[in-house]
């Protein structure tokens, strides 16, 4: 400023118009911080949606597994003490009709017929076991694709 030069005053519409302006870009500043604020709690909310999946298929998977294992251990001792039964008890027959047979020929024909029956029952045994062991697997693997997709 020059001396002896009046100050310059502003009007009051050039006020108004500064006020105005700084009044607006405050406003953007917070649309924008609450936008900001929007876009985090959504990822927030998206993470927490994955993260829920994520441990409910993690679940539901043990769940059939654990399952599974049990069906599939139940099964080979269910398997193990039918063919044990059936062998004592043909061990008991063979013991029973040598004891009682009154040649050697009846008591080999009474050997002969018992372990007849200990194969025949241990193959239907065997052979329950391993479609009741496919089905399963089938099932679980039908179960698993499902959740997982």
């Amino acid at each position: 400023m020059v001396l002896g030069q009046k100050r310059w005053i502003p009007s009051r519409k050039a006020c108004v118009a500064v006020v105005v302006t700084v009044a607006l870009a405050v406003a953007v500043e917070v649309l924008a911080a609450a936008a900001a604020v929007v876009v985090i709690l959504i990822v927030v909310v998206e993470v927490l949606v994955v993260v829920i999946i994520v441990v409910v298929v993690a679940v539901v998977v043990v769940v059939v597994v654990v399952v599974v294992v049990v069906v599939v251990v139940v099964e080979v001792v269910v398997v193990v003490v039918v063919v044990l039964v059936v062998v004592v008890v043909v061990i008991i027959i063979i013991v029973a009709v040598a004891a009682t047979a009154t040649s050697t020929a009846a008591a080999a024909a009474a050997v002969v017929a018992a372990e007849v029956v200990v194969v025949v029952v241990v193959v239907v045994v065997v052979v329950v076991v391993v479609v009741v062991v496919v089905v399963v697997v089938v099932v679980v693997v039908a179960v698993v694709v499902v959740v997982l997709y």
